[in-house]
Order: structure tokens, then sequence, then C-alpha cells
């Protein structure tokens, strides 16, 4: 028997090893498997067992088998080949991305002493003789360990001189990375847990320590009499006492102290289950038309607008479908969601709703995986928790569909969330269901063509209304001499008013730091990254100028590096900036920043979202992590500072985009008895986008969206490759690109686009060009272009000039 298996790598081919007898019993697709590639080892997963050799090379044997079980279901490897296919990477990259760094094990280089050697180590050179000596008492060396005793971190010659005198031989190790989380129990001796009445004797044994006496009550008092386990955690804290007094209690008989496994993943929150909330006469109208679809077999679109309830609607889809004992996967966008969803979510379930997402350590998404795989009713997750092991899958829900935050853009598979989630749908044949106040052009393009159910919740929950908008022309502003370059008269009015009230105010500017960039007003010198074509931005609290996109940092000048005149301006402005102008308009208010400067960790994003949920602070000032479908209260006022911002974007999907953070950052206001106030602050009025959000007409933005897209061939009429190609040799990155386009255009035509210097040139000291491939939304087409699309990258790399170029195919980019 043969078995091809993918590797965690970027791999264009699979290989094939041969099954040895004792182990044919055991394998089979979906197995990890412990395998020799290049003297490496590595744990691969079987995808294809069959009983012909390889044609081409001699297959090697499988080493060991690791699982007694399958890791990865058929469907799931079907799932991870569409991935491969559809966004045209290797099986190794979705493996590596699908699976838990603790279970692709890694192999760990060792040193050992050639049993064969019978030399002199004093022949060696001083280095080689102190590596040769500390092998032959410790037997054994690891890289690291050779790095310690030479005291340098380049190693190579020393080993290959080793290597060539035959002194040393190397060995691979496959080291298991995932650690159960163990923690140490007491438990009462069977001999006084069979004699309970008899306990006051145990007491008599520790009497003359008081310490003892204290460490024995406080497992009683743990365990309320009750013969069970306490870890000892516990007991310390609760009796003041350390290790060596429970060892004694060990010691005589009275507890024994027990290693044990435990889950990092905790257990639910609550006691009691409350009943979910019965539906409005309009939610259960659209309850049972989503019931309808799924019983079509369709997906179905909710278009519900902001607080709308969507989210119970979901609650009674998810209670239909764990009556029928199954699984249920409710994908959200960003991790800062998933606290507020957990607790409305988890108060009607017994079970725990369990959470996955990428800041979870490895050992944490192991046990996920496994808990899972045994049946775990509901998972909560951001993207990555598609390549999940469900077995028993019922239902997935995709909240806030639209966000773009879905879509992975780096590494490989570059996927979309939410279409990989339809097609993982359509596998297991169970329903899902897409939501949004704020549907993408294509979801709701493809509602309204039939191959999704369309249902809308136009009516915002219980007494609540949607908020009313207004727009300040920061023209007339300034002409009135009313504006002082980040706040309205009308908005410093709003928030005055609200902060009376004692409600709270959400201020919305998409771009973090204090200013955007610094300029010298004498020589026009500006502050740019020395690694990207782009300017530092200026961030006062740190005292540093930044780039958001490599990391580099220069200390806050005060003098301009061109031309030494003290007049730099910074231009633009930024959250900081705004907490700082704020917090001297209204100095009594309590205010919080919400981006990635401040919010950077889930324990700081939740502590920040805590705070203003429970009314600790007044003004919450934030980028587009405030517009991720957060419910508050009470929230009365919303101010967008600067929306052209969002619409000058250089992006076909601007006008969507702008259009969905308005509306989202609106729809955070106003979601209880009284109605919200917006105000959305911009130089263009006029704009159609604006006017749109005005009057909440997503109707109106789609046709005319629709009608743009079709006139200049974007999606949903034709759909898009984007190519990047990347050198730190500029000529070289060219010179690639007009090859690649070269290749293309043969076959593709007029349906190549490009190359052209990338949106920003020059990023992390790679210069880079661009390719843009337009095809018909004709699934042979599409195939075809993509199958020559793979086909031309590896004849540009076959021209030796380029092989070091790198190349990065994003299928359905934005």
């Amino acid at each position: 028997m043969y078995a091809t298996v993918v590797f965690p790598l970027a791999l264009n081919t699979l290989y094939t090893y041969s099954v040895p007898n004792v182990m044919i019993q055991d394998v089979s697709v979906g197995t990890r498997v412990e395998v020799s590639l290049k003297n490496k080892l590595y744990a691969a997963v079987i995808v294809s067992l069959q009983e012909e050799a390889p044609e081409l090379y001699k297959a090697k044997p499988i080493l060991s088998v690791l699982d007694t079980s399958p890791s990865v279901s058929l469907i799931m490897l079907d799932f991870w080949k569409w991935v491969a296919d559809y966004y045209c990477c290797t099986l190794g990259e979705v493996m590596t991305i699908a699976l838990p760094a603790g279970m692709k094990l890694s192999s760990e280089t060792s040193f050992i002493l050639n049993p064969e050697y019978d030399g002199d180590f004093m022949e060696l050179g001083d280095a080689e003789f102190l590596v040769a000596e500390a092998i032959s008492i410790r037997h054994s060396l690891s890289v690291s360990d050779v790095q310690a005793i030479i005291q340098q971190k380049s190693i190579f010659h020393i080993i290959k001189n080793l290597l060539q005198a035959g002194v040393i031989h190397v060995r691979e190790t496959l080291i298991e990375k995932f650690k159960p989380k163990k923690i140490t129990v007491a438990i009462l001796s069977s001999h006084w847990a069979n004699q309970m009445d008899k306990i006051g004797e145990a007491f008599l044994l520790v009497e003359k320590s008081s310490k003892q006496t204290q460490a024995l009550l406080s497992y009683f008092q743990l365990s309320k009499n009750r013969n069970t386990e306490i870890p000892l955690t516990d007991i310390y804290h609760l009796a003041g006492v350390d290790r060596s007094v429970c060892n004694a209690l060990e010691k005589k008989g009275i507890l024994n102290l027990v290693e044990k496994e435990i889950s990092r993943l905790g257990k639910p929150d609550i006691v009691e289950v409350e009943e979910i909330h019965k539906l409005s006469p309009l939610q259960t109208d659209v309850f049972h038309k989503i019931i309808d679809y799924f019983d079509k077999k369709m997906p179905v679109l909710l278009h519900g607008i902001t607080g709308s309830g969507k989210t119970l609607v979901y609650t009674h889809l998810i209670s239909r479908v764990r009556q029928e004992g199954k699984q249920i996967l409710y994908l959200v966008p960003e991790i800062s969601l998933t606290t507020q969803t957990v607790q409305k979510v988890q108060k009607y379930f017994s079970e725990k709703v369990l959470v996955y997402h990428s800041r979870m350590n490895n050992n944490e998404r192991v046990e996920m995986w496994n808990a899972v795989k045994t049946g775990t009713s509901i998972v909560l997750g951001a993207r990555s928790s598609l390549f999940l092991p469900f077995d028993n899958l019922g239902l997935i829900i995709v909240d806030e569909e639209h966000d773009p935050s879905y879509k992975q853009q780096d590494p490989n598979p570059r996927y979309n969330a939410r279409d990989a989630a339809i097609y993982l749908a359509n596998k297991h044949n169970i329903p899902i269901i897409l939501g949004s106040a704020t549907p993408s052009l294509e979801s709701y393009y493809n509602a309204t063509k039939g191959k999704y159910g369309l249902v809308e919740l136009f009516e915002r929950f219980g007494e609540a209304n949607l908020p009313e908008i207004s727009i300040v022309d920061l023209k007339k502003e300034n002409k009135d001499d009313r504006f002082d370059g980040i706040v309205s008269f009308e908005l410093k009015q709003h928030i005055e008013e609200a902060l009376a009230n004692h409600e709270q105010v959400i201020l919305f500017q998409n771009r973090r730091g204090f200013a955007p960039t610094l300029l010298c007003k004498t020589c026009g010198w500006k502050a740019m990254c020395q690694n990207c074509d782009v300017h530092l931005t200026l961030h006062k609290i740190t005292h540093r100028l930044s780039c958001h996109y490599c990391g580099y940092k220069l200390p806050l000048l005060k003098l301009c590096p061109a031309c030494g005149s003290q007049t730099l301006e910074e231009i633009g402005f930024g959250t900081e900036k705004i907490e700082s102008q704020i917090s001297e308009l209204f100095p009594q208010a309590r205010l919080a920043r919400l981006d990635m400067d401040n919010a950077s960790t889930k324990a700081a994003m939740e502590s920040i979202l805590y705070d203003f949920e429970h009314r600790l602070t007044d003004i919450l000032i934030g980028t587009q992590m405030l517009t991720k479908g957060l419910d508050f209260a009470h929230v009365s006022v919303v101010g967008i500072l600067l929306a052209d911002a969002l619409l000058r974007y250089p992006d076909v999907r601007a006008g969507e985009r702008a259009y969905q953070l308005m509306t989202q950052v609106s729809g955070r206001s106003g979601r209880r008895e009284k109605t919200g106030k917006v105000i959305i602050q911009t130089y263009m009025p006029a704009h159609p986008v604006i006017r749109e959000t005005e009057k909440h007409d997503y109707l109106s933005f789609f046709q005319r969206e629709l009608e743009e897209r079709k006139k200049f061939l974007y999606p949903p009429f034709y759909r898009l490759i984007f190519i990047e190609i990347s050198h730190k040799n500029p000529a070289k990155a060219d010179a690639a690109a007009n090859q690649l386009s070269i290749i293309l255009k043969e076959k593709l035509t007029n349906r190549v686009l490009g190359p052209a210097p990338g949106a920003i040139p020059r990023l992390r000291g790679q210069y880079i060009f661009q390719i843009l491939i337009k095809m018909e939304n004709r699934p042979l087409i599409i195939q075809g272009i993509k199958r020559f699309l793979l086909d031309s990258k590896r004849m540009l790399y076959d021209i030796k000039t380029y092989r070091d170029v790198k190349i990065t195919i994003d299928v359905d980019p934005y």
C-alpha cells in the first residue's frame, strides 16, 4: 500500500510513501503520519491511499502513525482541496492555517557521537573539540546547545567539519508541541473517605501544626465535606499555606496529591439558563421565511437594519438546531465582537459557547480542535474557525457578512470566509445564513437573482427607531469661522446635550495616531518611512513617528532634517489628536480611545468596551473597530468626523465600504427608546453615498453602485484576480512583472490590465508591481484562466533570473 501525503509546506506537488505491512491496519485518509522529507521529519496528513507505487522515484516508508483515528475528515479534506484550487495556492498552505501548530509537530535537529569514530579529539580545532567533548559527555546536543557552547550563532562550518571528520551524526526527532494543562489536586485518602464519621481523628494528627490544621479545614470548606478533588492553589489561597504543608498532609496519609489534566477552555459562567426572549411579530415572520428557505436548501441573506434584533433570530435558529443534537458554527468578523455575542447567546444554553480566534495560544487551539471533534455544540469564532473538525454540523451563521475582515490578506490562502462558508455548508448539506445591515453588493445581487433566499427586517427591535442623520458642510463651517479643525459647531452642541443628559457619545475617525504626517512649511519636507513609500504617522503619546506597515520608528523631530527650520506642522488628524482636543473641549467627560494602538490585545479591547458598556466612559473615540455590530444601550450621539477620507480611497469598493462604515457606526446610536443623532462632517455634502447614508437608503445605493460596476466590468458582473510581483530590486520586479504580463496576454488578451506600480510602490523594502485580470463570471472560463495563470507563474520561475521574485495571487481581492 502507498499513501500520498500533504505537508504543512508551500509545495507544488504531493509526495507518496510506502506503508509498512505492520501499519496497514492503522492508516486511513485524514490520518497524521511521521515521514521524512529532505532529511527532516514532518507530521503529514494522508490525502489518498493506493496500491500503485510512484513512477518517478522510490517511495520512502512511513516512519510511524500519529493518530488512532483520522484527524481530518473526508469532508474537511475536500474543503482544503477546494480552498487551494479556488484561491490558487498549494494544499500545504491550506493545511498550515487549518491545523493548529500543536498538531503539526516539528522536527528538532540534534547531534550524536559516531560510534565508529576512533580518532583523537585533540586533533580537532578548538571549537570542534569543545563540541565533540560535550557530545561525548551528554550523548546528544541540540543546535541551541552547540551555539551556547561555542558562544556564537553561526555553527554551520563547525558542524560541517565534524561531519567530514566522521566524529558525529545528525539526528532528527519529531517533537510534540502540544502540552496538556495540568494541575495538582488534593483528594481525601480512601482510609479517611471510608470513615467520615471518624474524621476528627485526622485533625488530632495535625493538632501540633496550625498551618496543617488550617489547610485541612480549608480542604473541607472547599469540598463542602464531600470527597471531591480540590486544586492545591485554592487551598493555598484560602489557608495561606504553601506546597510543603500539603506534602505533610500527604505523608500523614490524610490527603492524596494527584496531578490531573484540565481543559484550558473553561466552563459556562452561568448557573441558570434563561428562557429565550420571544420574537416580535415581524421577527417571527422573518424566522418562518428563513426556515422555508432552509427547507429549499438555499443559503439565506438576512438584511436587517441596525438594532433590528438579528442576534435574537440567530439564537432561535441555534435553539432549533440544538434540539436536533447538531453543532453550530457562528462566524463573526472580529474578536472584538466575540465577548458581547457570547454573552447574548450563552445565557440561553447550558453548554459552554466556545470561542476560537487567532489570538489563542497553540495549546488552546489543540484543545479547541479536540473539543469540536468530540462534539462541542456551539462554536463562535473568526474566519479560521471554518477549518475546525465538525463531524455533526447543523448550521453556519455568518454575522456582519459584508465585513472585509472575513477576507484573509496574508499569507496564503487568501480566502474569503463568507464564500468558503457557503461551500462548506453545501458539502455538509446544511443551512447557512448570512446577516448584515449593509450587505455586500455581491450577496445582495445573488439574493435578487434568486441564488440566495432574501429575508428583510426593516424595523428596530422594541421601541427603538433609526437615528436621525444630519450632514454638516465643513466648507460652510469654515466660512462662518465655527470649525476648529475637528469638531463642528453642531456636533459640539449635540455632545454637550448628551453629556448633560448623562448619555454617551461615539466619535469615529478611521485613522489612528495623532496626525498622518509631519510637513516642513519652509522646504516641503515630509516625514517618510525608509522602507515604505508612505508617510510616518505622528504619535505624541510615544513621542515617535511610526510606519504602520513595517514598524519603522523615528523620535519626534523639532527641526526639519532637510533645511533645519522649526516650521514643522502636523497635517491632518487621527484618533489620538481627537482625544486630546475633546479632552480640552469637555474636561469633565471621561474619554476612551479604541484603536490598534491601545487595544492590540483581546484583554485590552474587552476592558475598553466593558467600561463603555457599563457607563464608566462618556465619550468613546475610535476607528473602524467601533463599527463591528457592537450594542450599547446609552449612546445618543455618533459623530463621523471626516467622511471624505472614506470616499477618496483608491479602491473599486471605496463607495461600498464608506456606505457600510458610516451606516454601521451610525447604527450604534439610539438602540433603545430614545432616537439617536448622527452627525456626518464632510466637504462633499452632495456626494451620492453621503446622501444615501443620510436617508438610510440601501436600495438606491445598491442600484447606483451596481450600474457603475456593470459599466466598468467589476464584480458581481466580472470576477477579478489580483497579481502582485515584488522584489527588493525595482528593476528586477518591473522586468518580471512585464514578462509575466506578456505571457498572460498571449492567451488572455485584454482581460489583463497592467503591470503598474503598486498603490504603495515600495513596502517593507520590496518594490511592488501589480497586474489585474478581469474575467467573465462563467465557471469554466474562470477555472481555465486560473490554470493558465498558475502555468504562467511556473513558466516565469523557469527563467533563472526571476526565481527569487515573489508572486502573490489574490482571487476575489478587496
